[in-house]
């Protein structure tokens, strides 16, 4: 089974799961009922364990010919040694593929009990997912396509607690999951293949504006998240306080600003983008805990 974990990055995946969970018990500002908590989170995996599996399905060629000769040692979240299981022949695709299916099913079966439009999403991001990876070698723009597939969790968990939710409100939560993905994600896992990417002759935004520039984009994208978050409270069914917005600030400061000043600064050293991108896969997570802690005491 491990292989096919590292095929849908599982442990990142279970990060990522912290980003709807956050912004459903943000939006309605208690905890759903019981019910709703156990379809959404089985649904939820079910939906990143697919769309990661995807990832690898769709660039396979690619992949093959960026990792023949190895591949760097990764970042902590996604650092074992079987990452790309497909590009590495330790697991077929046929298997993969039947692997993406039964999770899509199971997320579509789930999305649907939860609210039908979350089906839609749910394609949507799938369709989105390929042709993220097919613009490898076209793009450095795609990583606005990233950034709208890692949106589409917080989205749906908007609709699985509100049926017709105000669309200024949802723009927020979009702006702010898009700014975290690409200043905190892409732009960092990017980084981080920067010598695979070149054998591939692959555009990013690494190798298309250099260290300098690239950590520049990376902090801008940061602290615009950083600002939006002092923003979301009013998102939410919960009266929150300054206190909130001034945590929620400090934590970005901390998991997203202090990392990505680093990268800029030190623009030479790879480790420093794994530093980054693992420090954003732990953001959603704290204000997850923020936020529980709010509706538990508030």
């Amino acid at each position: 089974m491990n292989r096919f974990f590292a095929l849908s990055r599982t442990t990142h995946g279970v990060l990522d799961i912290a980003n709807p969970a956050f912004i459903a018990v943000l939006w309605l500002g208690q905890y759903p009922p019981l019910s709703t908590i156990f379809i959404s989170i089985i649904t939820a995996f079910a939906g990143y364990t697919a769309t990661y599996a995807l990832n690898d399905l769709a660039g396979f060629s690619v992949d093959q010919e960026k990792y023949k000769d190895g591949m760097n040692a990764g970042y902590s979240v996604e650092s074992s040694d079987l990452r790309y299981p497909l590009a590495q022949s330790k697991l077929s695709y046929r298997s993969g593929f039947l692997w993406f299916i039964f999770w899509a099913l199971i997320g579509l079966i789930g999305s649907y009990f939860l609210n039908p439009v979350i089906d839609l999403i749910l394609l949507g991001a799938f369709g989105l997912e390929i042709l993220y990876v097919r613009l490898l070698k076209v793009t450095y723009w795609r990583t606005l396509l990233s950034g709208l597939v890692k949106s589409s969790g917080p989205i749906s968990a908007i609709f699985v607690v509100d049926q017709s939710p105000d669309l200024w409100k949802v723009l927020l939560v979009f702006a702010w999951v898009l700014f975290w993905e690409i200043g905190g994600q892409n732009i960092a896992a990017d980084w981080n293949d920067i010598e695979e990417d070149k054998r591939v002759r692959a555009v990013t935004i690494p190798l298309v504006f250099g260290p300098n520039k690239a950590g520049l984009i990376a902090l801008s994208m940061l602290t615009l998240t950083v600002i939006i978050s002092a923003f979301l409270p009013s998102v939410s069914n919960l009266t929150l306080t300054i206190w909130y917005s001034i945590l929620t600030v400090l934590i970005g400061i901390y998991l997203l600003i202090i990392p990505g000043i680093d990268l800029w600064r030190h623009q030479g050293d790879g480790r420093k983008a794994a530093f980054l991108f693992d420090h954003a896969s732990y953001y959603p997570l704290a204000n997850l805990i923020l936020i529980t802690l709010y509706v538990l005491l508030f």
